[in-house]
């Protein structure tokens, strides 16, 4: 590969995705147990062989500073590096007006570095991608931008921008969540192309881009809304079938998996996602692991086989982290991150449980999000009745799903 650097925008609020994103930016968001969700970003890189990184950074960022710096450090002496850029202002007072002033806010950067290509890529997906076939086709088609594109049913345009493009991948029009009239991908009718907010530019482009749009005051400064709805009709841009690639160790199941969880409801499938006997998603991969911090903890513990009483500590359908003690309950489809506690008799079922979690004997969770730090007292019933949940002043989306926000006191 030539030089490339990977610009990557994890400054965004995460609003959806509160009350996880309360404390945290929505990067930092732990996700499958022991990740958080931008690790499944940086491994992609990295096991792409790119390793200079540059982590743009602004709301609530502590969490994702303190994560990235402890896990992702990288050899010097090669010349790679994974920096954390916070917002500097550089070009006035204001922070990001978008992802586009991001990365004109950040220029100097990619002068300083002096790439050929430059990735500019979110760090909120969930998903495994090889970036090298994109920057082959990039290159072999002479474009300007490339960006990467997943085919969606007609009738779920309306949550993605839409591109349509013609027999070669040349992208000839962008639509922002169309309501209607989604152009198809040609010869594949009720199917269109979506972008995944993943963009590949030559350096030149990219600064020319970025440079004329910051001076236009009526511009989102965003790269769907803004940019790439204008810059197709001046310049080569292509759109990159993500559903081409096949990684070493994935299944047909697994072509094109994709998941934005930028709110509660789609982060809370992602993660279920993740303990099918068969999941669509397999972070056992071998072949394209997904890296992260390691804690000194002692293995996950299985406790109690006292069948008389019903008090067996065992685990069905799930992910058990490390530091997990099951010590006589039952968890059953869930996810559980480092230093959980599941208590005698306790039924823990569909749920998510963050670190140092504890679950109090006899206490019933059903398809729940828990955050750090929390401890369910004795006998609690959660996600058992909705109006219950509420009065306690707990948050119940839409679909159900009960969310305790971190340190939450119960008694």
């Amino acid at each position: 590969m030539a030089k490339s650097l990977a610009m990557i925008l994890a400054g965004g609020a995460g609003t959806r995705l509160e009350p996880l994103t309360r404390d945290r930016a929505k990067p930092a968001v732990p996700f499958g147990g022991r990740y958080r969700i931008i690790d499944f970003c940086l491994s992609n890189f990295v096991n792409s062989g790119v390793y200079r990184l540059k982590i743009l950074t602004q709301y609530k960022s502590d969490s994702l500073n303190q994560h990235v710096s402890r896990a992702w450090r990288m050899s010097g002496f090669l010349g790679h590096y994974c920096d954390l850029v916070p917002a500097q202002m550089r070009t006035g007072m204001d922070w990001y007006k978008g992802s586009a002033d991001a990365i004109f806010q950040n220029l100097n950067l990619i002068e300083d570095d002096n790439p050929d290509v430059v990735f500019v890529f979110g760090s909120d997906h969930v998903y495994r991608m090889d970036v090298r076939p994109m920057e082959a086709f990039h290159r072999a088609r002479s474009a300007d931008c490339t960006v990467a594109a997943l085919p969606v049913r007609e009738g779920e345009a309306s949550q993605f921008g839409i591109i349509e493009v013609d027999n070669e991948g040349a992208v000839k029009n962008f639509l922002e969540k169309p309501t209607r009239h989604a152009p198809p991908i040609p010869g594949k009718p009720g199917w269109c192309l979506a972008s995944m907010g993943n963009y590949l530019f030559t350096t030149e482009s990219l600064v020319r881009t970025v440079a004329s749009d910051a001076q236009t005051e009526a511009s989102a400064h965003d790269f769907g809304k803004s940019i790439l709805s204008e810059l197709y009709k001046r310049s080569r841009v292509y759109a990159y079938d993500f559903t081409t690639q096949m990684l070493a160790g994935q299944t047909e199941r697994e072509r094109g998996y994709w998941r934005d969880v930028g709110t509660l409801e789609a982060y809370y499938q992602a993660n279920m996602d993740l303990v099918a006997v068969d999941p669509v998603f397999n972070l056992y991969n071998e072949h394209w692991p997904i890296r992260t911090h390691h804690v000194d903890t002692p293995p996950a513990k299985f406790v109690f086989a006292d069948q008389t009483h019903n008090r067996v500590g065992f685990a069905t359908d799930s992910l058990v982290s490390e530091g997990c003690i099951v010590s006589g309950g039952h968890v059953d489809h869930s996810v559980l991150s480092p230093r959980v506690r599941i208590n005698s008799y306790s039924q823990v079922s569909d749920s998510i449980l963050f670190e140092n979690v504890d679950i109090g004997r006899h206490a019933v969770v059903k398809r729940a999000i828990i955050d750090k730090n929390v401890s369910i007292p004795q006998g609690m019933h959660i996600g058992v009745n909705h109006d219950d949940d509420k009065k306690r002043g707990f948050f119940v989306t839409d679909t159900g799903i009960v969310v305790i926000p971190k340190g939450t006191k119960l008694t």
